[in-house]
């Protein structure tokens, strides 16, 4: 064991125990979890199981509506809209969401968002029982919507109500749930509980015991204390948030820090993501958002996924077992997830973020290498195996684990909705083209298609490395002066001549991008 190795057990376990002494932040972790990005998950990975029956509905429903059968093209044109529409219902909750969380709070954006799961629910549930694939649809639409939402403002709000020196545990669990809920779509899609002709509305129909869980345990967690200061201006009910949440820990250095940012903003309201874009001085910081967000869907994850089934089955597992054995691969996104909540607050954001890309990136040279050439030697599938499962861990511990929280920690209060609108939208525009786009590479790069995504994983890590700043136990302010050394001229006078003040409360620097 190193060195190193000694030195971050005693921080983790250092920031373990503080976890504890917050049980309100665990508890607005598991609940927000639940209700949130597990959602995310579990409709992502639970449409594989009950495939076979959804097409046969759709099929029924036309031949007793219209009396008239469809062709196999038809059904899987669309079984596919089903699938993808999912993805439009997130893109519109990203869009609403950071005019939602400024307009309700974070918490009450995150109550009502469970009404629009639970409608979802009963409407996959009924689906079967009233023979209309139709309402299938609708429910994938509301899933997303409610996604779209969730991812957004859990998030946020989690972010804002952990102390500094836990916001990275905090923002892993936005992963880690994430995972659980792929995992947990998997697994209750096996024939043996609700992967079956009869059970299968039911599988479908399980966000809405997600969404009860939430509806009826958020409202014993306090809103946001940031949300209520810095845009409420209520510095009373912030105490008492802080108060409720932290319970005897220390939050007056957190109140100071966030009395400072208010001050630096001067009153100024939310920002909407043009005048994002429009802000000189927050560049990096917009640059760093989309590069983030755009390699996190072009990492390559769902093509290894997807590819873990040609490897499982080259491997000699047997088709009708690939289910089982494709559980392994969530499970270990899961437990990787889950251990790098725990060792986040040691190592650091940045090194975990481009380490995992570079890593990742290396390995899917490795595994195109042996996916071409595994049915030409007889050891490379498992080869390819091992290399499956190393690509999903450095993806869990890396990307997975550091982005979604990432406006939150480099933006001021003014521009955190509009950062989180512009990174969810960019998310799920990205997984919606995908899904259009990866089955015609497949079929037309075969392996090859990883060179494509092995080239996003290397420009990010790249990236990342050389220009963005730690954001471990730093605020906003600190992360933006860290920007503006890192990117701006060391002459000051030249600096001066040219800075200007926006709505971030930011001097900018003369660089250009």
């Amino acid at each position: 064991m190193t060195n190193l190795t000694w030195q971050w057990i005693p921080a983790m376990m250092q920031h373990l125990s503080f976890l504890l002494d917050c049980p309100t932040v665990v508890a607005a972790i598991f609940i927000c979890g639940i209700g949130g990005t597990f959602q995310y998950g579990f409709c992502v990975s639970v449409m594989t199981s009950p495939s076979v029956f959804i097409k046969k509905l759709i099929n029924r429903t036309c031949v007793e509506r219209y009396d008239f059968s469809l062709e196999e093209w038809q059904v899987s044109l669309i079984w596919s809209f089903t699938v993808s529409i999912f993805c439009i219902g997130g893109l519109l909750g990203s869009l609403t969401a950071g005019s939602l969380t400024s307009k309700f709070g974070r918490k009450r954006c995150l109550l009502l968002n469970n009404l629009v799961a639970i409608a979802g629910a009963v409407l996959m549930i009924l689906s079967q029982t009233a023979v209309s694939f139709e309402m299938i649809m609708v429910a994938r639409f509301l899933y997303g919507v409610n996604s779209g939402v969730g991812l957004s403002a859990q998030t946020m709000y989690l972010i804002e109500c952990a102390p500094k020196r836990l916001r990275g545990m905090v923002g892993v669990s936005v992963a880690t749930f994430l995972s659980l809920g792929r995992f947990s779509g998997q697994l209750l899609g096996i024939r043996e509980l609700l992967g079956t002709e009869k059970e299968w509305p039911w599988l479908l129909g399980f966000n809405g015991c997600a969404a009860l869980f939430q509806l009826f345990t958020l409202p014993f967690l306090p809103e946001s204390p940031r949300f209520l200061l810095l845009e409420r201006g209520d510095s009373q009910a912030s105490a008492k948030a802080f108060k409720k949440l932290w319970g005897k820990n220390d939050y007056s250095k957190e109140l100071d820090d966030m009395l400072k940012e208010k001050a630096s903003l001067h009153s100024i309201p939310n920002q909407s993501v043009l005048e994002l874009f429009q802000s000189q001085s927050l560049r990096w910081q917009l640059l760093t958002i989309i590069i983030a967000f755009i390699s996190l869907q072009l990492s390559g994850i769902n093509a290894v996924y997807f590819y873990s089934f040609e490897v499982l089955g080259a491997a000699g597992i047997p088709h009708d077992k690939l289910a089982y054995a494709a559980l392994g691969t969530g499970l270990c996104e899961l437990i990787t997830s889950t251990a790098c909540f725990i060792i986040i607050e040691s190592m650091g954001k940045k090194v975990l973020l481009y380490r995992g890309y570079i890593a990742m990136s290396v390995t899917l040279g490795l595994l195109t290498i042996t996916v071409y050439f595994q049915k030409s030697v007889s050891w490379l599938p498992y080869c390819s195996l091992v290399l499956v499962f190393f690509f999903i861990f450095f993806f869990a511990i890396g990307p997975a684990a550091t982005t979604a929280p990432l406006p939150g920690e480099i933006l001021t209060q003014s521009f955190k909705s509009a950062g989180y609108t512009l990174g969810c939208t960019i998310n799920w525009m990205g997984l919606f083209v995908l899904g259009m786009l990866f089955p015609i590479l497949v079929e037309k790069l075969e392996s090859f298609c990883f060179l494509i995504f092995l080239v996003f994983c290397l420009i990010c890590g790249l990236y990342v490395a050389f220009n963005v700043p730690e954001t471990k136990n730093q605020t906003v302010l600190e992360i933006a002066a860290e920007f503006e050394r890192m990117h701006c001229k060391d002459d000051k006078s030249q600096r001066k001549k040219h800075s200007e003040q926006d709505p971030s409360g930011i001097k900018s620097c003369s660089t250009k991008f």
